[in-house]
């Protein structure tokens, strides 16, 4: 029987095709697949480049404004740069316009990417226009990183703590709330229309030299920490108790169990996680934006979370997983 891509999920699917792509030649340091970006050696320094397509129908919901259209599309390629530690070089788009979509919308769109863009103190540097039946934008977004400070997947070790930035959850609840038609205010829903890419973070985690490993959390905290387990072959311990659940979370959940899953399974936060070597957690400590979740320990131990009353929960593998079904699974 032959497969076909509805049989195969987003990772799996990555994964046949950089086997395809091989890994490069030896200015690629870091090749399609291995990452959330691609890595060069440019200059004395790290080229990182990543690219990511979002589709009208699967990705940007009927509330969502034009201008907040072309916020997401940028934001999502600035969050890679974000994990890599790196500072954005620029960003290129191509998309393609329905022939019914009015020049107004359409200049919307450009301005919300341009001011997203310029949130990550960089801009709009090219791209292609095309007709197309339904809107379908693709960005390329380029990033510059020192050798000494770029972040990767790789690096975790039995010890090592585990962190996340900002609150976990915040997208899934408002995505909820839209799917549910609750009346909830334009605050509430910002999580989910216009995420932040944590390029700030980003920056100050590279330059702090304590980061062994890190990646966004777009497809969701416990698919996240399945991806840096798997690179790394380690185990982890998460504490219900530490976890930074936001609280829309708990304005939308029907119970406490229902509020834990969304803060580990739904996707959309755009937050870090990052591991941390406990001996220079000293100079994080400081830094607010910052939570310590749990530990990594052996990989024998599996990836578990301390319940508030002792008990010890198996986290599973599930997230946002975008080939074969766009459902959580």
């Amino acid at each position: 029987m032959v497969s076909t891509i509805k049989d195969i999920d987003e990772r799996a699917f990555i994964a046949q095709l950089a086997s395809v792509f091989g890994r490069g030649k030896d200015e690629l340091k870091v090749p399609a697949g291995d990452d959330d970006c691609a890595v060069l050696e440019f200059g004395g320094e790290y080229l990182v480049v990543t690219t990511d397509m979002l589709h009208q129908k699967t990705d940007f919901p009927d509330i969502m404004t034009p201008w907040q259209i072309g916020w997401m599309a940028a934001a999502v390629n600035f969050s890679d740069i974000a994990a890599m530690g790196g500072q954005p070089l620029g960003l290129l788009a191509a998309v393609g316009y329905p022939q019914n979509m009015s020049l107004e919308n359409a200049g919307e769109i450009a301005r919300g990417m341009r001011d997203c863009a310029q949130f990550c103190d960089t801009s709009v540097i090219g791209g292609d226009v095309d007709s197309h039946e339904e809107l379908t934008i693709t960005g390329t977004a380029l990033g510059r990183v020192s050798k000494e400070e770029l972040l990767t997947r790789k690096g975790a070790k039995p010890g090592d703590l585990v962190c996340v930035t900002g609150t976990l959850g915040a997208a899934g609840a408002a995505l909820e709330a839209y799917l549910k038609k609750m009346d909830v205010d334009d605050d509430f829903m910002k999580p989910l229309l216009e995420p932040v890419p944590r390029i700030a973070e980003g920056r100050m985690l590279a330059k702090s030299d304590a980061v062994t490993s890190a990646m966004d959390t777009s497809d969701g905290l416990a698919l996240s920490l399945y991806d840096l387990a798997s690179v790394n072959e380690v185990g982890f311990v998460l504490r219900e108790e530490s976890l930074p659940i936001d609280r829309r979370v708990f304005d939308i959940a029907a119970s406490k169990k229902e509020a834990l899953e969304m803060a580990l399974y739904s996707g959309g936060d755009f937050e870090l996680l990052v591991t941390v070597s406990r001996d220079m957690f000293e100079v994080l400590q400081a830094e607010s934006y910052l939570t310590v979740v749990g530990e990594i320990v052996d990989i024998d131990a599996g990836i578990n979370l301390i319940g508030k009353d002792g008990a010890n929960l198996a986290i599973n593998r599930k997230g946002y997983l975008h080939i074969g079904t766009s459902e959580q699974i």
